[in-house]
């Protein structure tokens, strides 16, 4: 369970990013939504330690980690999926896996992952994760790592970014599958209407707060209408 109490980020120039936000996420799925610029990233990027908080509490399974490093956060239990995925010259596909899942695991295991977001395994698993793979194959890998870590909360920033080939129902049942291997929290950040509905809650940020926080039953169907969604969304519609 992670929970914010009071946040609010401030980018080093002063700009207010996240206002004296206050939730807690223990469900299965979560969806951050919101108009661009809106403060989702912002979110996911201070649950997993790369912003820290200019004021407030951020809490894991009841513990203060606010200070905690990107590290400390990684070992507690958070992975984090980049918008834009890290390239590493000299690793490759089946050691990246490896070190995402703790141990060394075997080129089949290594396959397995990969065929489960949609690669042909025996044409990734050796190559490098460098600048020869396009972003679409590297968010895949990527889904594969966080896959591989089974952490009890993995938070993913606009994961459907680039796999355009790849069916959403394909990426759905990844997510599925790592819930009944973890049980914990996936927290999505995503505008997609397919995403949005397999979320047990959806969180709709706007100007950097929280415009609504339900159930998908709540919140879908008015952010799926125009005239409620400027409700949710004041800025983008004026």
């Amino acid at each position: 369970m992670i929970e914010f109490k009071n946040v609010s980020y401030e980018t080093p120039d002063n700009k207010e990013i996240i206002r004296d936000v206050s939730f807690r996420i223990d469900d299965r799925f979560v969806a951050i939504t919101g108009p661009n610029g809106s403060g989702k990233s912002t979110i996911a990027k201070l649950i997993a330690g790369i912003y820290k908080p200019s004021s407030g509490k951020i809490l894991l399974d009841g513990v203060d980690i606010t200070e905690d490093s990107i590290t400390d956060r990684a070992r507690a239990g958070i992975s984090f999926a980049f918008q834009q995925p890290v390239r590493f010259k000299g690793i490759t596909v089946k050691e990246l896996i490896s070190i995402a899942s703790g141990k060394n695991i075997s080129v089949s295991e290594a396959c397995a992952y990969l065929s489960e977001v949609g690669l042909c395994a025996k044409n990734y698993v050796n190559r490098e994760v460098d600048g020869s793979l396009s972003g679409g194959e590297l968010k895949r890998i990527e889904i594969a790592m966080i896959n591989a870590r089974g952490t009890k909360l993995a938070v993913f920033d606009e994961p459907e970014a680039g796999i355009d080939l790849w069916s959403f129902n394909n990426l759905i049942q990844v997510f599925r599958s790592m819930y009944e291997r973890t049980k914990g929290s996936i927290v999505i950040i995503s505008h997609q209407e397919r995403i949005l509905d397999i979320a047990d809650k959806i969180l709709v940020i706007a100007g950097g707060k929280i415009s609504a926080y339900g159930t998908k039953n709540e919140i879908l169907p008015e952010l799926l209408n125009v005239q409620a969604g400027c409700r949710f969304t004041k800025e983008a519609c004026e």
